[in-house]
Protein backbone atom coordinates (compact mmCIF):
# COMPACT_ATOMS: atom_id res chain seq x y z
CA UNK A 1 0.00 0.00 0.00
CA UNK A 2 1.16 3.12 -0.62
CA UNK A 3 -0.97 6.43 1.48
CA UNK A 4 0.61 10.06 1.01
CA UNK A 5 -0.19 12.83 3.79
CA UNK A 6 -2.46 12.61 6.73
CA UNK A 7 -5.70 12.00 4.67
CA UNK A 8 -3.99 9.44 2.87
CA UNK A 9 -3.02 7.78 6.17
CA UNK A 10 -6.35 7.96 7.89
CA UNK A 11 -8.39 6.18 5.06
CA UNK A 12 -5.66 3.30 4.42
CA UNK A 13 -5.90 2.79 8.13
CA UNK A 14 -9.79 2.18 8.15
CA UNK A 15 -9.65 0.37 5.31
CA UNK A 16 -6.64 -2.05 6.67
CA UNK A 17 -9.23 -2.92 9.60
CA UNK A 18 -11.64 -4.60 6.99
CA UNK A 19 -8.69 -6.43 5.03
CA UNK A 20 -8.01 -7.52 8.67
CA UNK A 21 -10.92 -8.42 9.66
CA UNK A 22 -11.67 -10.65 6.14
CA UNK A 23 -7.70 -11.82 6.24
CA UNK A 24 -6.75 -11.84 9.73
CA UNK A 25 -3.16 -12.83 8.49
CA UNK A 26 -2.73 -10.18 6.06
CA UNK A 27 0.70 -8.58 6.27
CA UNK A 28 0.38 -5.13 4.63
CA UNK A 29 4.02 -2.95 4.02
CA UNK A 30 4.93 0.22 1.73
CA UNK A 31 4.36 4.12 2.48
CA UNK A 32 2.32 4.64 5.20
CA UNK A 33 1.91 7.23 8.43
CA UNK A 34 0.92 6.68 12.11
CA UNK A 35 -2.78 5.71 11.52
CA UNK A 36 -1.70 2.57 9.22
CA UNK A 37 1.24 1.43 11.39
CA UNK A 38 -1.30 1.27 14.14
CA UNK A 39 -3.40 -1.30 12.53
CA UNK A 40 0.27 -3.52 11.98
CA UNK A 41 1.34 -1.59 8.65
CA UNK A 42 5.01 -1.83 8.00
CA UNK A 43 6.17 1.66 6.97
CA UNK A 44 9.02 1.62 4.50
CA UNK A 45 8.73 5.28 3.95
CA UNK A 46 6.85 7.63 5.99
CA UNK A 47 3.61 9.09 4.28
CA UNK A 48 4.78 12.90 4.85
CA UNK A 49 7.47 12.19 2.68
CA UNK A 50 4.28 12.35 0.14
CA UNK A 51 2.91 15.57 1.19
CA UNK A 52 3.54 17.88 -1.44
CA UNK A 53 1.05 19.89 -3.66
CA UNK A 54 1.15 21.24 -7.26
CA UNK A 55 3.85 21.34 -10.00
CA UNK A 56 6.26 23.97 -8.04
CA UNK A 57 6.22 22.18 -4.97
CA UNK A 58 6.43 18.63 -6.63
CA UNK A 59 9.68 20.51 -8.72
CA UNK A 60 11.30 20.74 -5.63
CA UNK A 61 11.07 17.49 -4.02
CA UNK A 62 10.99 15.63 -7.46
CA UNK A 63 14.59 13.42 -7.28
CA UNK A 64 13.56 12.21 -3.99
CA UNK A 65 9.80 11.27 -4.87
CA UNK A 66 11.45 9.54 -8.15
CA UNK A 67 14.25 7.76 -5.92
CA UNK A 68 11.38 6.99 -3.67
CA UNK A 69 9.04 4.79 -6.51
CA UNK A 70 11.94 3.65 -8.36
CA UNK A 71 12.92 1.97 -5.39
CA UNK A 72 9.34 0.68 -3.91
CA UNK A 73 9.06 -0.81 -7.84
CA UNK A 74 11.83 -2.52 -7.42
CA UNK A 75 11.09 -4.08 -4.81
CA UNK A 76 7.56 -4.93 -5.20
CA UNK A 77 8.31 -6.49 -8.56
CA UNK A 78 10.42 -9.35 -6.83
CA UNK A 79 8.39 -9.85 -4.04
CA UNK A 80 5.14 -9.68 -5.46
CA UNK A 81 2.76 -8.97 -3.64
CA UNK A 82 -0.70 -10.58 -3.96
CA UNK A 83 -2.28 -7.00 -4.51
CA UNK A 84 -1.13 -3.61 -4.83
CA UNK A 85 -3.65 -0.37 -3.50
CA UNK A 86 -2.92 2.89 -4.06
CA UNK A 87 -5.01 5.43 -1.85
CA UNK A 88 -5.06 8.58 -3.20
CA UNK A 89 -1.71 10.56 -4.29
CA UNK A 90 -2.85 10.09 -7.91
CA UNK A 91 0.60 11.70 -9.34
CA UNK A 92 2.75 9.74 -7.39
CA UNK A 93 0.95 6.04 -7.33
CA UNK A 94 -0.08 5.81 -11.20
CA UNK A 95 3.48 5.76 -12.13
CA UNK A 96 3.74 2.97 -9.57
CA UNK A 97 0.62 1.14 -10.70
CA UNK A 98 1.09 0.99 -13.93
CA UNK A 99 4.37 -0.86 -14.05
CA UNK A 100 3.55 -3.57 -11.84
CA UNK A 101 0.19 -3.76 -13.68
CA UNK A 102 2.20 -4.57 -16.59
CA UNK A 103 3.92 -7.31 -14.49
CA UNK A 104 0.71 -9.28 -13.97
CA UNK A 105 0.32 -7.78 -9.96
CA UNK A 106 -2.97 -6.43 -9.08
CA UNK A 107 -3.70 -3.04 -8.49
CA UNK A 108 -6.26 -1.59 -6.73
CA UNK A 109 -6.51 2.36 -6.75
CA UNK A 110 -8.60 3.42 -3.18
CA UNK A 111 -10.31 7.54 -4.30
CA UNK A 112 -11.49 8.23 -7.33
CA UNK A 113 -9.18 11.02 -8.97
CA UNK A 114 -11.70 14.43 -9.21
CA UNK A 115 -11.94 13.90 -13.05
CA UNK A 116 -15.25 15.41 -13.00
CA UNK A 117 -14.17 18.59 -11.39
CA UNK A 118 -10.53 18.85 -13.48
CA UNK A 119 -7.87 17.43 -15.16
CA UNK A 120 -10.51 14.65 -17.39
CA UNK A 121 -7.45 13.74 -19.00
CA UNK A 122 -5.97 11.79 -15.50
CA UNK A 123 -8.39 9.19 -16.44
CA UNK A 124 -6.63 7.69 -19.08
CA UNK A 125 -3.78 7.02 -16.75
CA UNK A 126 -6.38 5.35 -14.25
CA UNK A 127 -7.29 2.90 -16.95
CA UNK A 128 -3.73 1.77 -17.62
CA UNK A 129 -2.69 2.02 -13.68
CA UNK A 130 -5.41 0.41 -12.07
CA UNK A 131 -7.80 -2.90 -12.18
CA UNK A 132 -10.07 -1.48 -10.11
CA UNK A 133 -11.05 1.56 -8.44
CA UNK A 134 -12.92 1.99 -5.28
CA UNK A 135 -15.03 5.00 -4.78
CA UNK A 136 -15.90 7.16 -2.66
CA UNK A 137 -18.89 8.80 -4.26
CA UNK A 138 -22.07 7.44 -5.79
CA UNK A 139 -21.22 9.03 -8.93
CA UNK A 140 -18.31 7.87 -9.45
CA UNK A 141 -18.30 4.57 -10.67
CA UNK A 142 -21.12 5.28 -14.01
CA UNK A 143 -18.28 8.06 -14.66
CA UNK A 144 -15.38 5.56 -14.87
CA UNK A 145 -17.69 2.80 -16.58
CA UNK A 146 -18.05 5.16 -19.41
CA UNK A 147 -14.06 4.97 -19.88
CA UNK A 148 -13.62 1.02 -19.30
CA UNK A 149 -12.47 1.41 -16.06
CA UNK A 150 -13.87 -1.03 -13.18
CA UNK A 151 -15.13 0.68 -10.18
CA UNK A 152 -17.20 -0.03 -7.05
CA UNK A 153 -18.77 2.75 -4.63
CA UNK A 154 -17.78 1.87 -1.42
CA UNK A 155 -19.03 4.78 0.50
CA UNK A 156 -16.22 6.99 2.57
CA UNK A 157 -14.73 5.09 5.63
CA UNK A 158 -15.28 8.90 7.56
CA UNK A 159 -18.68 8.51 7.08
CA UNK A 160 -18.77 5.29 8.95
CA UNK A 161 -16.26 6.49 11.41
CA UNK A 162 -17.86 9.82 12.29
CA UNK A 163 -20.98 9.00 14.58
CA UNK A 164 -24.22 11.18 12.95
CA UNK A 165 -25.09 12.97 16.56
CA UNK A 166 -21.71 14.28 17.15
CA UNK A 167 -20.13 14.34 20.77
CA UNK A 168 -19.17 18.14 21.18
CA UNK A 169 -19.41 18.08 24.91
CA UNK A 170 -17.22 15.16 25.45
CA UNK A 171 -14.89 16.50 22.77
CA UNK A 172 -14.37 19.57 24.73
CA UNK A 173 -13.84 17.92 27.52
CA UNK A 174 -11.09 15.84 26.50
CA UNK A 175 -9.65 19.41 25.04
CA UNK A 176 -10.19 21.00 28.08
CA UNK A 177 -12.61 23.52 26.42
CA UNK A 178 -15.68 24.84 28.57
CA UNK A 179 -18.86 23.88 27.26
CA UNK A 180 -19.93 27.09 27.01
CA UNK A 181 -16.83 28.76 24.89
CA UNK A 182 -16.89 29.92 21.26
CA UNK A 183 -14.68 27.84 19.73
CA UNK A 184 -13.21 28.24 16.27
CA UNK A 185 -10.84 25.75 14.41
CA UNK A 186 -8.17 26.52 12.04
CA UNK A 187 -6.86 23.64 9.88
CA UNK A 188 -4.38 24.70 7.25
CA UNK A 189 -4.03 21.82 5.74
CA UNK A 190 -1.51 18.80 6.12
CA UNK A 191 1.29 19.37 3.62
CA UNK A 192 4.18 22.00 4.31
CA UNK A 193 2.90 23.86 1.46
CA UNK A 194 0.00 24.63 2.49
CA UNK A 195 1.12 25.67 5.79
CA UNK A 196 3.24 28.08 4.46
CA UNK A 197 0.41 29.59 1.95
CA UNK A 198 -2.59 29.39 4.12
CA UNK A 199 -1.41 29.20 8.03
CA UNK A 200 -0.77 32.98 7.83
CA UNK A 201 -3.90 34.14 6.37
CA UNK A 202 -5.95 31.70 8.94
CA UNK A 203 -3.84 33.12 11.75
CA UNK A 204 -4.08 36.76 10.86
CA UNK A 205 -8.20 36.21 10.42
CA UNK A 206 -8.00 34.98 14.09
CA UNK A 207 -6.41 37.44 15.42
CA UNK A 208 -9.06 39.88 13.58
CA UNK A 209 -12.03 37.90 14.96
CA UNK A 210 -10.84 37.59 18.40
CA UNK A 211 -10.59 41.76 18.43
CA UNK A 212 -13.81 41.92 17.10
CA UNK A 213 -15.70 39.02 19.35
CA UNK A 214 -14.63 38.17 23.37
CA UNK A 215 -14.58 35.41 24.50
CA UNK A 216 -13.42 33.20 21.07
CA UNK A 217 -11.03 30.39 21.67
CA UNK A 218 -9.23 28.67 19.06
CA UNK A 219 -7.72 25.80 18.33
CA UNK A 220 -5.66 24.44 15.33
CA UNK A 221 -4.77 20.59 14.90
CA UNK A 222 -1.15 20.04 14.04
CA UNK A 223 -0.18 17.32 11.25
CA UNK A 224 2.62 15.12 12.01
CA UNK A 225 5.90 16.34 10.97
CA UNK A 226 5.08 19.99 10.91
CA UNK A 227 4.91 21.14 14.43
CA UNK A 228 7.61 23.08 14.39
CA UNK A 229 6.57 25.42 11.45
CA UNK A 230 3.13 25.49 13.01
CA UNK A 231 4.66 26.95 16.26
CA UNK A 232 6.79 29.09 14.08
CA UNK A 233 3.82 30.34 11.91
CA UNK A 234 1.58 31.21 15.45
CA UNK A 235 4.54 33.12 16.84
CA UNK A 236 5.25 35.12 13.59
CA UNK A 237 1.86 35.93 12.96
CA UNK A 238 -0.49 35.76 16.14
CA UNK A 239 1.63 35.41 19.24
CA UNK A 240 -0.75 36.53 21.89
CA UNK A 241 -3.81 34.72 19.85
CA UNK A 242 -5.60 32.71 22.91
CA UNK A 243 -4.76 29.26 20.44
CA UNK A 244 -4.41 26.01 21.84
CA UNK A 245 -2.40 24.04 18.93
CA UNK A 246 -2.53 20.33 19.21
CA UNK A 247 -0.74 17.21 17.39
CA UNK A 248 -2.93 15.94 15.44
CA UNK A 249 -6.80 15.05 16.76
CA UNK A 250 -8.33 17.12 14.20
CA UNK A 251 -11.41 14.58 14.97
CA UNK A 252 -11.47 15.72 18.74
CA UNK A 253 -11.09 19.55 17.01
CA UNK A 254 -14.13 19.27 14.58
CA UNK A 255 -16.04 17.63 17.07
CA UNK A 256 -15.68 20.51 19.50
CA UNK A 257 -15.44 23.35 17.62
CA UNK A 258 -18.68 25.64 16.58
CA UNK A 259 -16.93 26.97 13.45
CA UNK A 260 -13.87 26.02 11.26
CA UNK A 261 -11.53 27.86 9.04
CA UNK A 262 -10.18 25.09 6.62
CA UNK A 263 -7.91 24.89 3.61
CA UNK A 264 -9.82 22.79 0.71
CA UNK A 265 -9.21 19.17 0.55
CA UNK A 266 -10.05 15.97 2.56
CA UNK A 267 -10.33 17.96 5.76
CA UNK A 268 -13.07 19.57 4.54
CA UNK A 269 -15.58 16.68 4.27
CA UNK A 270 -14.43 15.58 7.58
CA UNK A 271 -16.25 18.95 9.18
CA UNK A 272 -18.90 18.40 6.88
CA UNK A 273 -19.47 14.69 8.54
CA UNK A 274 -19.17 16.61 11.63
CA UNK A 275 -21.77 19.06 10.93
CA UNK A 276 -19.77 22.19 10.94
CA UNK A 277 -20.27 25.46 9.55
CA UNK A 278 -16.99 26.54 7.91
CA UNK A 279 -15.53 28.89 6.03
CA UNK A 280 -13.20 26.98 3.07
CA UNK A 281 -10.15 28.60 1.76
CA UNK A 282 -6.85 28.43 -0.20
CA UNK A 283 -4.01 29.85 -1.61
CA UNK A 284 -0.92 28.41 -3.78
CA UNK A 285 1.95 29.15 -5.75
CA UNK A 286 0.75 31.82 -8.67
CA UNK A 287 1.90 29.24 -11.51
CA UNK A 288 -0.25 26.54 -9.79
CA UNK A 289 -2.86 28.80 -9.86
CA UNK A 290 -2.99 29.95 -13.22
CA UNK A 291 -2.90 26.35 -14.59
CA UNK A 292 -5.57 24.98 -12.33
CA UNK A 293 -8.06 28.03 -12.65
CA UNK A 294 -8.31 27.02 -16.02
CA UNK A 295 -8.60 23.32 -15.67
CA UNK A 296 -11.40 23.56 -13.38
CA UNK A 297 -14.55 22.04 -14.42
CA UNK A 298 -17.18 23.03 -11.76
CA UNK A 299 -18.38 26.08 -9.87
CA UNK A 300 -17.05 24.64 -6.63
CA UNK A 301 -13.72 23.70 -5.43
CA UNK A 302 -14.71 22.23 -1.77
CA UNK A 303 -15.62 18.96 -1.58
CA UNK A 304 -18.61 19.47 0.22
CA UNK A 305 -20.04 22.36 -1.82
CA UNK A 306 -19.56 19.64 -5.05
CA UNK A 307 -21.99 17.23 -3.47
CA UNK A 308 -24.52 19.15 -2.73
CA UNK A 309 -23.95 21.13 -5.87
CA UNK A 310 -24.54 24.25 -4.66
CA UNK A 311 -22.43 27.15 -2.50
CA UNK A 312 -23.67 25.79 1.03
CA UNK A 313 -20.71 27.28 1.94
CA UNK A 314 -18.09 29.95 1.21
CA UNK A 315 -15.34 29.63 -0.63
CA UNK A 316 -12.53 31.96 -0.80
CA UNK A 317 -9.51 31.22 -2.99
CA UNK A 318 -6.56 32.91 -3.64
CA UNK A 319 -6.70 36.79 -3.88
CA UNK A 320 -9.73 36.61 -2.59
CA UNK A 321 -8.41 34.59 1.01
CA UNK A 322 -7.60 37.74 2.77
CA UNK A 323 -7.83 37.42 6.62
CA UNK A 324 -10.23 40.24 6.95
CA UNK A 325 -12.30 38.17 4.39
CA UNK A 326 -12.21 35.01 6.53
CA UNK A 327 -13.07 36.80 9.33
CA UNK A 328 -15.98 38.30 8.14
CA UNK A 329 -17.66 35.01 6.82
CA UNK A 330 -16.72 33.48 10.04
CA UNK A 331 -18.19 36.17 12.09
CA UNK A 332 -21.30 35.69 9.75
CA UNK A 333 -21.48 31.88 10.68
CA UNK A 334 -21.10 32.83 14.42
CA UNK A 335 -24.20 35.51 14.07
CA UNK A 336 -27.11 33.23 11.68
CA UNK A 337 -28.33 30.52 13.97
CA UNK A 338 -30.91 29.66 11.18
CA UNK A 339 -28.46 29.13 8.77
CA UNK A 340 -26.29 27.13 10.52
CA UNK A 341 -29.42 24.79 11.18
CA UNK A 342 -30.54 24.60 7.80
CA UNK A 343 -26.45 23.41 6.65
CA UNK A 344 -26.67 20.87 9.75
CA UNK A 345 -29.63 19.14 8.42
CA UNK A 346 -28.17 19.18 4.68
CA UNK A 347 -25.01 18.09 5.96
CA UNK A 348 -26.84 15.05 7.99
CA UNK A 349 -28.64 14.07 4.96
CA UNK A 350 -25.14 13.71 2.98
CA UNK A 351 -23.81 11.68 6.01
CA UNK A 352 -26.41 9.20 5.38
CA UNK A 353 -26.21 8.83 1.86
CA UNK A 354 -21.55 8.07 2.45
CA UNK A 355 -22.30 6.13 4.65
CA UNK A 356 -22.24 2.40 3.61
CA UNK A 357 -20.21 0.18 5.86
CA UNK A 358 -16.57 1.57 3.77
CA UNK A 359 -14.34 -1.23 5.16
CA UNK A 360 -16.32 -3.94 4.26
CA UNK A 361 -17.72 -3.23 0.97
CA UNK A 362 -14.15 -2.64 0.20
CA UNK A 363 -12.27 -5.67 1.16
CA UNK A 364 -15.34 -7.42 -0.71
CA UNK A 365 -14.19 -5.60 -3.82
CA UNK A 366 -10.62 -6.74 -3.35
CA UNK A 367 -11.74 -10.26 -3.27
CA UNK A 368 -13.58 -10.20 -6.15
CA UNK A 369 -10.56 -8.66 -7.70
CA UNK A 370 -8.07 -11.76 -6.22
CA UNK A 371 -10.72 -13.98 -7.28
CA UNK A 372 -10.81 -14.86 -3.31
Amino acid sequence: MVAGEASGDLLASLLLQGLHARWPGLNAAGIGGPRMQAQGFEAWWPSHKLSVFGYVDALRHYRELLGIRTQLRDRLLVQRPDVFIGVDAPDFNFGLEQPLKAQGIRTVHFVCPSIWAWRGGRVKRLAAAADHVLCLFPFEPALLAEHGVAATFVGHPMADEIPLEVPQAAARATLGLGQDDTVVALLPGSRRSELRYIGPSLLQAAVRMAAQRSRLRFVLPMAPGLEAEVQALVAQHAPALDLQCLPGRSHEVLAACDLTLIASGTATLEAALFKRPMVITYRMHWLNWQYMRHMAYLPWVGLPNILLRDFAVPELLQHDATPEALAREGLAWLDDAARRERLQARFTELHHTLRQDTARKASDAIAQVLGA
